[in-house]
């Protein structure tokens, strides 16, 4: 999906991976980290793709928004488990978004 409907200035978080060979019980958490991310404050959107490598990208009001739900006990521990088990590395990128356009058919 791509969040065209957004209009600037917002703020996105870019988490991209290199997923790790044991993916055990990853499915289950990146679905409950997406059900929770919707439920927090200032939150846009998300879109994702996933394969060998991953990105993932959450739109949100404010960057106050993003660092409060980065911060949450329940995003870090995901984290913790991620690094210990499904990521060989990752990156997060959090950038304010003044202008955006594109194309559409």
């Amino acid at each position: 999906m791509i969040f065209s409907q957004l209009e600037p200035p917002y703020c996105a978080v870019i988490f991209s991976t290199i997923i790790a060979d044991n993916l055990e019980g990853y499915q289950e958490a990146a679905q409950r980290m997406e059900a929770f991310t919707k439920l927090q404050k200032g939150y846009l959107g998300i879109e994702y793709a996933r394969r060998d490598f991953g990105i993932t990208v959450s739109y949100w009001q404010t960057l106050v928004d993003s660092t409060h739900w980065k911060n949450n006990i329940e995003h870090t521990e995901v984290g913790n488990t991620g690094r210990e088990k499904w990521h060989k590395q990752y990156q997060f990128i959090i950038c304010q978004l003044l202008l955006k356009y594109g194309f559409k058919k």
